[in-house]
């Protein structure tokens, strides 16, 4: 350490002006190659077994998410006008680089299954756009007694028609998003309004607010930690030194992430927040322990109070920092790629923090000078009578602590049974915002906006030929839509043979049903084939008959809805098997509950994971096994309340506040290491527990409350952000600072005094 002071103090511009020199560095690359990731299929492991058996299935049946627009006109839809848009929408779709031809559906598009004389036909509603009453008069009769398309491409009422068009994964972008944006701008007028949704849009949606909510968030923040860091430091000199610190960790660690090609997700937004708010720890400490020091040797020099500083304060600063980032490296057990990228190069970050704090802040006392004294005391040994109060009513009550800590436990567990998880991307957003209300407006007139896949197959072909085949499909899909409301519409091959048979005998609805003949259903399949678009027919079935794709729309896009859908599908999964079909399930809704299943299990693992090494690691440091386990209580509680807390208040876990246990231990986890050194520094001048416990309270104590209360103003400045759940991990994380800083003064003090003496 004293070849640090001396390379500090013989070097400190030639330091500084490195690290401005990386820094630099480092800002290029973020400002050069900084790529919000807005395909929320990115997201997750392309490895796994489900994304993979999805992703084959996508490939089959050309499953692929679409964005909807939906025009609206109140006096009714069939008109010249609303026609005209419809169609001349649908071509500028058709004609955009982006989008297929083939992959655009609308009125206009639609196929109108029919009987002819000759047999079967498949015509449009409309090429031209009719003027005449009559004529428009005959395309809404044809709409409305054509199943396949009333209540699915155009609504009930009979005032809004969507346009949906798919797209492929790798081309969205933000210039795409925009762009369709201001195309449906650009079709309203006082009688048109137009709604555009889709999971497209909400990834463009998220990824268009994510930057500007990082943009607004960072400003109040570094406000507010200047406000609180000047108040608790009570020196400008110390306050825009240790906001340095944290500048620097941000733009080293999202430089990094450009450097290495990693785009910056959702929840990888809040990551200055984060660093903001934890890397002032170490400047907190470390000029407590510096004003203690000068007050004590108002006469040393700048080089002596950094060697004082350094000797003392460099062993927790780095047992804190390498605790806190293990709490963030825990997050790569997850196999959710935000959270994985999350934990790391916020760990990175608490790191390069760290270094900062140990040469960076020493370096900036050579070159501005020491702070000036500006505590004033009576006397060197004299302790701040709130410290001596305090630590004496936590000796004198450690059983009522003890039993309040209990009961604390117990309603963490209790609440923690109630914790549910959510998949949804929608409830991201403000309930009020135009996307949320764009998806309530089209699922309250269609059958929703949400699709689960149900891919059904078995080995002999010309299975779903079979009558008694088809027919369970259509029962199963008829009992989902009706059994529960969430569910608006279902699609299969199945729809399209009850429509044929149908036309086929004068649109007699008696025969709107599976006929009883695997012959007449293989006639009606290649009438089709010959008078249709038979890629129309493949996105149901595939060539060889033994693999079908069977659509359900839902109206919500929460984990409860689509696993409700999901026990309606599986009801009939033992009557498929018997006649030789399995059930499978594929497309975004059902990878985004697998997503959820994932999120859980990274965060049990993670938690469980960080417990384990923080003890180990507290163990190792302090040479004692009973240190591990009484550093990590406090952390522990806290993390149990926190879910607990969640559960009471039904707020959901995601990939956002799937973060808030590692951030708790992460940061809780400092207040234990400076307290625990500080109570073993303390043993070796007094013999008196009391005066022990008051010296800790006096020196860390202090320094802990300083840095609970910046800690805390920084993350509640994530109660300003737009999306919600940010909202909610800020409050969180909050309210988990105050409880660990509770817990390390009381629960933790109270077994540190009934310990023996440190090794």
């Amino acid at each position: 350490m004293n070849a640090l002071v001396k390379i500090i103090s013989k070097h400190s511009w030639l330091l500084m002006a490195g690290i401005l020199a990386l820094t630099v560095y480092f800002f290029v690359e973020m400002s050069a190659n900084s790529e919000m990731e807005t395909d929320l299929d990115e997201y997750m492991p392309q490895d796994h077994p489900a994304f993979i058996y999805s992703d084959s299935a996508e490939a089959i049946f050309n499953i692929k998410d679409g964005i909807i627009i939906a025009i609206e006109n109140k006096n009714g839809i069939y008109n010249p006008q609303t026609l005209k848009k419809i169609k001349k929408l649908t071509e500028d779709l058709q004609q955009m680089k982006q989008i297929e031809k083939g992959d655009v559906t609308s009125l206009y598009t639609a196929d109108n299954i029919v009987g002819t004389e000759i047999g079967l036909d498949v015509t449009s509603f409309y090429e031209e756009v009719p003027e005449s009453s009559d004529k428009l008069q005959s395309i809404q009769q044809n709409v409305r007694t054509n199943e396949m398309v009333y209540e699915r491409i155009v609504s009930e009422d009979e005032t809004v028609s969507v346009i949906i068009a798919e797209i492929n994964d790798d081309v969205f972008s933000m210039d795409f998003y925009h762009e369709i944006l201001d195309l449906a701008d650009s079709y309203e007028d006082g009688e048109h309004k137009l709604y555009v949704a889709g999971t497209p849009i909400v990834e463009g949606t998220m990824a268009y607010l994510g930057p500007k909510d990082m943009k607004k968030m960072v400003p109040i923040v570094i406000l507010v930690i200047i406000i609180v860091l000047y108040i608790t430091l009570r020196n400008v000199k110390t306050t825009i030194l240790t906001l340095m610190v944290v500048l620097l960790s941000v733009i080293w660690a999202f430089g990094l992430m450009a450097a290495l090609g990693v785009p910056i997700y959702s929840v990888s937004t809040m990551m200055p927040v984060m660093l903001i708010a934890i890397g002032v720890a170490d400047g907190i400490h470390l000029f407590n322990h510096m004003s203690l020091f000068l007050k004590e040797n108002p006469k040393a020099n700048r080089v002596d109070a950094i060697k004082d500083m350094l000797k003392n304060m460099w062993k927790p600063v780095a047992m804190t920092s390498i605790t806190t980032s293990i709490g963030f490296i825990s997050l790569l057990t997850s196999e959710v790629y935000p959270i994985k990228y999350f934990g790391l190069f916020t760990a990175f970050g608490v790191l390069a923090a760290m270094f900062f704090s140990l040469v960076f802040l020493p370096a900036g006392i050579m070159i501005f000078n020491k702070p000036k004294n500006i505590r004033k005391r009576k006397s060197v040994n004299q302790k701040h009578p709130l410290a001596h109060n305090l630590s004496a009513w936590v000796i004198q009550n450690k059983l009522l602590i003890i039993v309040i800590t209990f009961l604390i436990l117990g309603l963490g567990v209790y609440g923690t049974q109630k914790v549910w998880i959510n998949s949804s991307f929608l409830d991201k957003f403000e309930r009020d915002s135009d996307i949320v209300q764009t998806d309530k407006f089209i699922n309250q007139k269609f059958g929703g906006t949400t699709t689960l896949n149900v891919i059904l197959s078995a080995d002999r072909k010309n299975t779903f030929k079979e009558p008694e085949v088809l027919k369970l499909m259509s029962t199963m899909q008829d009992n989902v839509v009706s059994s529960l409301d969430i569910v608006g519409n279902s699609f299969s091959l199945s729809d399209y043979l009850e429509r044929m048979n149908k036309v086929m005998h004068a649109d007699d609805e008696a025969y709107n049903r599976i006929p009883d003949s695997q012959d007449l259903n293989a006639q009606y399949l290649l009438l089709y084939e010959m008078s249709g678009d038979p890629d129309n027919l493949w996105e149901v079935v595939n060539y060889d008959y033994n693999s079908a794709n069977l659509t359900i729309q839902i109206k919500q896009d929460d984990t409860k809805s689509l696993n409700a859908t999901l026990d309606a599908v599986k009801k009939y999964e033992q009557k498929f098997n018997k006649l030789g079909v399995d059930i499978d399930f594929a497309g975004s809704g059902y990878t985004s509950l697998v997503f959820t299943d994932l999120i859980l299990e990274g965060q049990v693992k993670s938690l469980i994971l960080s417990l384990i090494l923080i003890i180990i690691l507290l163990s190792l440091m302090f040479r004692q096994v009973s240190i591990g386990f009484i550093g990590a209580v406090p952390i522990a509680v806290t993390a149990i309340l926190s879910f607990g807390v969640m559960g009471l208040l039904d707020i959901p876990l995601s990939t956002t506040t799937a973060l808030m246990a590692s951030i708790a231990i992460g940061i809780g986890i400092d207040y234990a290491v400076h307290f625990i050194e500080r109570y073993r520094i303390s043993q070796k001048t007094y013999t008196d527990k009391l005066k022990i416990a008051t010296a800790t309270m006096d020196h860390s104590g202090r320094a802990i409350l300083f840095n609970a209360v910046v800690v805390i103003a920084g993350f509640l400045v994530l109660t300003f952000s737009v999306f919600p759940p940010n909202r909610a991990l800020g409050a969180l994380v909050s309210f988990n600072m105050f409880t660990s800083f509770v817990g390390t003064i009381t629960i933790m003090l109270v077994l540190l005094h009934w310990k023996k003496k440190f090794k």
